[in-house]
């Protein structure tokens, strides 16, 4: 995860959307999307976001600026590279203490880069597949 890899800016709202197609992560004060591009291409794509519902203006650069910081000291060493993320603020981005905010985007960032089991199919019944697993609602008489 510490290869050196070239950080590009994601600008265009089709790059946010496609993000929003993949994994994401909640810590805190930021939700992080990610997306596995596929394309061959080393380069590691980063896009920050703050929805109104946050604040004003004042409020939503301030919340950016702290998420675009936090990227930049924490995406070399923890982000994958050939992968997109948008960083978006949540309501306490811009008051939240410095260190705790760090913390939130690195926890994110490695939660996002370990690989996730896929869930255990259910049975065509909808009933659990284990028979043991079924709880009865009363004790017989």
């Amino acid at each position: 995860m510490t290869d050196a890899f070239e950080l590009h800016r994601l600008k265009r709202r089709p790059q946010f959307l496609a993000a929003a197609k993949g994994r994401s992560e909640a810590r805190g004060g930021v939700v992080i999307q990610m997306l596995d591009r596929a394309d061959g291409s080393e380069a590691v794509g980063l896009g920050f976001t703050a929805t109104r519902k946050i604040g004003g203006a004042v409020v939503r650069n301030r919340a950016k600026r702290r998420l675009r910081e936090a990227a930049r000291l924490l995406a070399p060493a923890h982000a994958l590279a050939g992968r997109d993320y948008v960083f978006i603020a949540r309501m306490g981005t811009a008051d939240r203490p410095w260190d705790r905010l760090l913390d939130d985007v690195k926890w994110a960032l490695t939660r996002l880069a370990t690989p996730r089991a896929a869930p255990a199919p259910a049975a065509p019944s909808g009933r659990p597949a284990d028979p043991s697993a079924v709880v009865q609602d009363s004790p017989p008489r």
